[in-house]
């Protein structure tokens, strides 16, 4: 008994295992058969496809018995929906069938396990086939021959099929499983029947392929950073699709909610080359807003049950993403979409959430609706600062601003950043009176933020700071430093020297780290909130966490500091912390997609916390794209600005825009610190820093040269 992965049943042989979009290809040569197991999913139905190879590699006949095992959940957790789960065997088309009746919202939904073979047995009882002790490496049922073809409700359910292949002396033979979801039983068999059919499958496998292309594939580019373009070519952009906007789940975070802030920013990744997915969901999170203003935390489709909280950043992430979204595009249509509002009564005194499913109200224009978030979220507390609520962008300082007093520092800068940016795509009147918000608060930053070195982080209701020298814990906190830099409030010298003081206190060199926080919360008297329940070092409490590193990064490239952000581009790049056996196996998470955490704790340095669901990947993505290499787009103009180290003497982007391709070559032969550059297009000198981009059908050629 063994399997073709690695777990459950590793055989005493390599396997060779790689990863890409929408499949991984195992190979193994074990028990003299040489092996291949295809895992896929196809691009246009809710099915995963495992296509097992065998060839013989002896002289004589072999018997293999094929064993697939699935367990099935069909709900929340599957302890809690097993008694519910109803299986059934389809014998016309060698398929388990299975459907949870009692599930709200899936009740309909019929999953099946099915193969391209006659089956030789089957089960869908979980004891028989494990056994008491319940061993996936040693199940019971492979010690025997056979198994008793059970297909009844009432026992722990799963799905295991089973088949026999009998194999000639260089012989090799294919099998096909199928694991998927219909809407209902009929569906289910029409799936069934349509990929098992071989010519279907193949053609599947091979639209995969050009699916992921036409997803991912506008703009690619080749750097002296070969690291880098595997990032920005494939795995972010990627990641930040199949996992945060499409699957919402992943192997240390599995739920499918969309949370408000969490899939809005996602987008931002996509405004430029993929501008639909941005404005889909842009009028889907508008639909979550209340009639006050404020919004769900997070949702579940599709009866989009969620939670109404106190937290204070998530409503203004639609008018930052609606502002950006426009101004990349030049769709200014969105915001005359009209969109319901959420109707139910607000958040009681004292009541610090609610879990609900939320009638829809009145209807209104998405103007409106970013209108409403902006006036909801400018608040101002004694220094007449935003209110930090029950956690702004950081959850785990819930505690901080709880009482109704606490000021948050961050969110005075996002917020700033927000009022400037809608500014620029609102009627004059109301420009006039955000520019005029905008401008009292950058103020009132100035007046009670600075802490002589760096920004504070927030104010507790009792006054007293957060992320302050006065601290015994969090002296210093990333996002001020890094937001008052990007938003463009902060006193220039001050914003240098704050970010020279993250730079010194926060980014770790010889640990490949860049810390959210320094030192984490320990000993401190005050209660920031549940991020003093972890570990210090471990995840928000004083590890990098991603999102805020790279906001630590962009603020450096909007201060030009190329060679520093090529220099921390690389020290975070995940697969800098694999290549090697020594970095993985203290990294201890997959190389290739980023991970929101890595910790910090003494012994436990460098080590990953999760991964893939994290909205690290797509701000890492646009920090390369956009920041590093320079391509920022407005409307059809596309302006190159790079922020690039003055080591790199070129590098090369093909940038599609509609039916046109652009190939563009920057140059840097003088290794300059670029201020200025000249532009050819087609051979052509343009008086301009800006392309104009043209959606002709054409190729064209662009070179770049930077002074």
């Amino acid at each position: 008994v063994w399997s073709p992965t690695p777990l459950p049943a590793r055989a005493d042989a390599p396997y060779i295992i790689r990863h890409g979009m929408g499949y991984t290809i195992f190979e193994h040569h074990s028990h003299q058969l040489g092996q291949e197991l295809k895992v896929f999913a196809a691009p246009d139905a809710p099915i995963k496809i495992v296509q097992l190879k065998l060839k013989n590699t002896t002289s004589r006949m072999r018997r293999i018995n094929i064993t697939y095992y699935a367990e099935w959940v069909l709900g929340t957790t599957r302890e809690s929906m097993a008694q519910y789960i109803v299986p059934e065997f389809a014998s016309n088309c060698f398929a388990l069938l299975a459907h949870n009746p009692y599930n709200l919202d899936f009740g309909k939904r019929v999953a099946f396990l099915a193969a391209t073979r006659e089956l030789q047995g089957l089960t869908t009882d979980r004891a028989e086939f494990l056994g008491p002790l319940g061993s996936y490496a040693r199940p019971d049922a492979l010690e025997r021959v056979g198994l008793t073809a059970s297909a009844q409700a009432g026992s722990d359910p799963c799905a295991a099929i089973q088949l026999l292949l009998w194999l000639a002396p260089d012989e090799t033979k294919e099998v096909t499983f199928l694991l998927g979801q219909g809407e209902d039983r009929a569906d289910a068999l029409r799936l069934i029947a349509y990929y098992q059919n071989l010519a279907n499958v193949e053609t599947a496998w091979k639209s995969l392929h050009q699916f992921w292309d036409e997803q991912i594939g506008n703009v690619q580019v080749k750097t002296p950073d070969a690291a880098m373009d595997l990032l920005i070519n494939r795995w972010l952009p990627y990641q930040a699709l199949a996992c945060r906007i499409w699957g919402r789940t992943a192997f240390y975070q599995s739920g499918g909610a969309f949370g408000y802030r969490d899939q809005l920013q996602d987008v931002l990744a996509f405004a430029a080359t993929k501008p639909e997915i941005t404005r889909q969901h842009i009028l889907n999170a508008a639909r979550h807003q209340f009639e006050e203003g404020d919004v769900m935390h997070w949702w579940h489709p599709p009866a989009d049950r969620g939670i109404r909280t106190r937290i204070t950043d998530n409503l203004l992430w639609l008018p930052y993403v609606a502002a950006h979204y426009v101004q990349i595009t030049g769709d200014h249509s969105i915001l005359d979409e009209r969109i319901p509002f959420l109707s139910a009564e607000p958040l009681k005194v004292g009541e610090h959430e609610r879990y609900g499913e939320f009638p829809a109200g009145r209807v209104d224009t998405l103007y409106e609706h970013c209108r409403r978030a902006l006036a909801k979220g400018t608040t101002a507390g004694e220094h007449g600062l935003p209110l930090m609520g029950e956690g702004d962008w950081n959850d785990g300082m819930n505690k901080v601003g709880a009482g109704g007093a606490g000021e948050s520092i961050w969110l005075g800068w996002f917020l700033y950043s927000t009022l400037m940016n809608f500014a620029e795509v609102c009627e004059e009147k109301q420009a006039v009176e955000y520019h005029q918000q905008a401008e009292r608060l950058r103020a009132a930053l100035e007046a009670s933020a600075w802490d002589g070195l760096w920004y504070r982080r927030a104010y507790y209701d009792d006054g007293k700071p957060l992320g302050s020298m006065e601290n015994y814990d969090c002296q210093i906190d990333s996002i001020s430093q890094s937001w008052a830099v990007i938003s463009g409030a902060a006193d220039p010298e001050r914003a240098r020297v704050a970010m020279e003081s993250l730079y010194q206190r926060l980014v770790r060199l010889d640990d490949g780290l860049i810390l959210l926080l320094t030192p984490p919360f320990d000993r401190t008297m005050s209660d920031p909130g549940y991020i003093k329940g972890y570990q210090p070092g471990i995840r928000e409490n004083g590890g990098q966490y991603t999102h805020a590193a790279i906001w630590a990064i962009w603020a450096f490239a909007e201060l030009g500091q190329g060679d520093r952000v090529a220099e921390l581009f690389k020290l975070i790049n995940p697969i800098h912390h694999g290549d090697t056996p020594e970095k993985n196996s203290r990294y201890r998470v997959e190389p290739y997609v980023v991970a929101a955490d890595v910790y910090s704790a003494p012994r436990q340095i460098g080590r990953g916390g999760w991964t893939w669901y994290t909205g690290s990947a797509s701000w890492m993505y646009r920090l390369g794209v956009e920041k590093i290499l320079g391509l920022q787009r407005k409307g059809n103009q596309l302006k190159i600005k790079p922020c690039i180290p003055t080591e790199w003497s070129e590098y090369e982007v093909h940038y599609r825009f509609g039916s046109a391709v652009y190939h563009i070559r920057v140059e840097n032969p003088q290794s300059v610190k670029a201020s200025g550059i000249r532009l050819t297009l087609d051979g052509n000198l343009l008086n301009s820093e800006t392309l104009l981009l043209s959606d002709d059908g054409g190729e064209h050629t662009v070179q770049v040269k930077l002074n």
